[in-house]
C-alpha cells in the first residue's frame, strides 16, 4: 500500500491506496510544530481504526506540504516508523508535469499535485478550483502543461478575519441561505459568503477560459461547504481527493 499525505497551512489530509484505488482516507488539524514521533503515534492510530499497522503493508510515502516544519518531521518520520525515503515533491524532484512559470520554486506542493492528476484524468484544457485556506486556481492548457493560476483567501479565511475585525458580527456556519436578500445578520453573513464566493470562483474561471479558448474542464477539489459548490455556475467535476491522486500518481511516475 502507498502512503500519501497532503500536508496545508489548517489541515491535513492522509490517503491510503491499494494499487489506484484510495481506500482509506483521514483529515486532520496540522500541527506545525508535532514532532516526528507523535506524528508516528498519530498515523498508527489512523491505520489501527481500519485493523491496519504502520509497519506493515505500506511500501512507500509520497508527500505534498507547504509547510517546512512538517515537511521534515514527515521525513524523519516515514525513516523511523516506515523504514521508507519518501518522495517529498519539492524544487528537483521529477513529477511528469511540465511546468511553465516564472520560478517553479514558488509553486505549492498541493498545486502540483492538483494539476498532475487534472492532466491524467481530465486532459487539457482544464482549470482546478482547490478550496482550502486560499482558494487557488491552476491552469493547464491544451498541450497538459501548467501555466499559472491565481490565488484568493479561502471562504473560511475571509469569513473569520471579517467577524475578528468587528464588534458585533457573530461567527456563522457556512450554510446555504434562504434567499440572496437576508432578513437578518446571520442570514446576511451566509449570504454574503456563499453568493460573493460563488461569484468570485465563476468570475475567475470564466475569465480563465475565455483565455484558454472552447473545451476547458474545470475541476474544484478541497474541504468546502457544499452549499458554495451548489452556488457556483463553472465547475463540472468536484473531487475532494484529486490533491491525494496527484501525489500517488507522481509515486507512479518514479516507481511506473
Amino acid at each position: 500500500m502507498l502512503m500519501t499525505i497532503d500536508a496545508g497551512n489548517s489541515t491535513t489530509v492522509v490517503g491510503l491506496f491499494n494499487g489506484d484505488e484510495l481506500i482509506h482516507h483521514w483529515r486532520v488539524s496540522t500541527a506545525p510544530r508535532r514532532p516526528p514521533d507523535e506524528l508516528g503515534i498519530l498515523l498508527a492510530g489512523m491505520l489501527a481504526t481500519v485493523d491496519l499497522r504502520l509497519d506493515e503493508g505500506v511500501r512507500g510515502m509520497v508527500v505534498g506540504s507547504v509547510v517546512p516544519t512538517v515537511t521534515e518531521a514527515l521525513r524523519s518520520m516515514a525513516h523511523r516508523y516506515l523504514n521508507v525515503v519518501p518522495i517529498v515533491i519539492e524544487p528537483g524532484v521529477r513529477t511528469g508535469l511540465a511546468i511553465h512559470h516564472d520560478n517553479p520554486r514558488d509553486l505549492g506542493a498541493d498545486r502540483i499535485a492538483n494539476a498532475v492528476a487534472a492532466v491524467q484524468l481530465f486532459g487539457g484544457p482544464a482549470v482546478v478550483v482547490d478550496f482550502g485556506t486560499a482558494i487557488s486556481f491552476d491552469v493547464i492548457d491544451g498541450s497538459g502543461r501548467f501555466i499559472g493560476g491565481a490565488i484568493a483567501p479561502g471562504v473560511g479565511t475571509a469569513v473569520d478575519a471579517l467577524v475578528e475585525r468587528t464588534a458585533r458580527l457573530p461567527t456563522i456556519e457556512i450554510d446555504a441561505p434562504a434567499e440572496v436578500v437576508a432578513t437578518s445578520t446571520v442570514g446576511a453573513l451566509r449570504s454574503g459568503a456563499v453568493f460573493g464566493f460563488a461569484g468570485l470562483v465563476d468570475g475567475i474561471v470564466t475569465r480563465m477560459s475565455q483565455r484558454l479558448g472552447p473545451g476547458v474542464t474545470v475541476v474544484s477539489t478541497g474541504n468546502v461547504a457544499t452549499s458554495v459548490l451548489e452556488a457556483c455556475t463553472t465547475l463540472d467535476h468536484h473531487d475532494p481527493w484529486l490533491t491525494l491522486k496527484g501525489l500517488r500518481l507522481v509515486w507512479e511516475h518514479h516507481h511506473g
